[in-house]
């Protein structure tokens, strides 16, 4: 593999130096691909002695270093080593090998995050043709609503069943804002959400799939109403008597078809009633709200923190979570929103977060039960392609730790379109259960 430009030129900041001027405290970039070393990293400073002489025993000519990334500077340049005896033979031979073992490990997981990518990648394909679906069930409702529920119920079926066949897995459903169809993608990651907390929760099969259905069309009402009013982020008391009509118009037009359960049409009538009896339409509270309600009413709230209408009021899932637990408790079903916060994890999926090393990446997948603090995460390495982005299990990664999340909106624009190059897409995980 023949290096790029950026891998062997010297870049703005940077000097150039050899390898008897390194020690720890010292930054230094290899000028090699990423996937030629077996350094998790091509730029790093260097944290011990035994890293100073893996790098010196792969021979470069040079070596890059930006001072202003040093904890010490580096040593001055020193004369050409003598000639090597035996016991420095055996040190090259010792470092050699550890430099082979570790460039497999690091392959090996290169083939490990190549895998988890494709599984996305496929996940994204079911889940837009699922939104084209749900898009066009919704609008032919009124026509023929039979069909429409038919349609509906087959995306709930199904992405209810790859819930429970695969649970130990991080299927990602993404729902893309930037299509025409905002309530398809909106609803399907209210279901997502739902279906999550109901697993979550024990829910049977059966009261998945009807839950998935009520979510998937909790805001059928919506589509009578002057979109005008539905984008308005301050409205007035006219208008927002008009907006809160939509529960009951949903629930009419669903009920008059006649085929809907109970559990599904409450999902639509009452996933805006809050648990402090301050919600619409009926101002029911606490267990008075059916169960499916209650469940949704989490969901949606959930989605509309991360994907408001107004994007530059987005808050990164671990703020969302946070938002929920601290602020707005009396709204929902406590037991309900616990097990929530439990399935999506200390740092859910989306979230941006700083490591203990300084560095940024975007969590990609739940943490498991045990290991709560250590979820996946993908490094932001713009030395790497995107394609190829180091993707890091913190379960295995011992010296490397989150050390707090970070606001979506404090982050520059190449950070995020790096970490998140669909920052109008909702990313909704199913956490793993154990």
């Amino acid at each position: 593999m023949s290096s790029t430009p950026d891998d062997t030129t010297r870049q703005a900041g940077e000097i150039s130096i050899d390898a008897s001027q390194l020690r720890p405290g010292v930054h230094v970039r290899l000028p090699l691909p990423w996937i030629e070393h077996q350094f998790m990293f091509s730029s790093f400073v260097i944290v011990d002695a035994e890293q100073a002489r893996l790098i010196a025993a792969m021979k470069l000519p040079q070596l890059f270093c930006d001072p202003a990334r040093c904890k010490v500077l580096p040593l001055p340049k020193q004369a050409a080593a003598a000639p090597v005896d035996s016991e420095s033979v055996a040190e090259s031979e010792r470092l050699a090998a550890l430099a082979a073992a570790r460039l497999a490990e690091k392959l090996e997981r290169s083939r490990a995050t190549d895998s988890l990518r494709k599984r996305l990648d496929k996940a994204q394909q079911h889940y837009l043709g699922a939104a084209r679906a749900v898009g066009s069930a919704i609008k032919a409702f009124v026509h023929d609503p039979r069909e429409a529920i038919r349609e509906v119920a087959r995306v709930s079926e199904e992405s209810t069943a790859a819930l429970l066949a695969d649970p130990d897995s991080a299927i990602v459903l993404i729902a893309e804002k930037a299509h025409d169809d905002g309530h398809a993608a909106h609803s399907l990651s209210v279901m997502t959400m739902a279906l999550l907390l109901g697993k979550q929760a024990g829910l049977p099969e059966a009261a998945l799939h009807a839950l998935g259905i009520g979510a998937l069309l909790h805001d059928l009402g919506k589509q009578e109403i002057n979109p005008s009013i539905l984008r308005n982020n301050e409205r007035n008391r006219h208008e927002e008597s008009i907006y809160q009509t939509h529960c009951r118009r949903g629930f009419d037009q669903a009920a008059r078809v006649g085929s809907l359960s109970q559990p599904m049409l409450d999902a639509i009538l009452h996933h805006h009633e809050r648990g402090d009896g301050r919600g619409f339409p009926d101002r029911l509270s606490g267990n008075a709200i059916p169960l499916t309600a209650r469940v949704v009413a989490i969901a949606n709230r959930f989605d509309n923190l991360v994907n408001p209408l107004d994007y530059r009021r987005a808050m990164s899932p671990s703020e969302a979570l946070s938002a929920l637990w601290t602020r707005e408790q009396k709204a929902f079903d406590p037991a309900l929103l616990a097990l929530f916060v439990r399935a999506m994890g200390v740092y859910p999926p989306g979230s941006i977060v700083q490591l203990s090393d300084g560095r940024i990446g975007a969590v990609i997948s739940s943490a498991a039960a045990d290991r709560p603090l250590c979820p996946q995460v993908m490094i932001y390495a713009p030395e790497v392609p995107r394609r190829q982005s180091i993707m890091v299990d913190l379960a295995r990664a011992d010296a490397i730790t989150i050390d707090r999340p970070l606001r979506l909106h404090d982050r520059p624009a190449e950070e995020l379109d790096y970490l998140l190059p669909r920052r109008k897409i909702n990313w909704s995980y199913m956490a793993k259960q154990k």
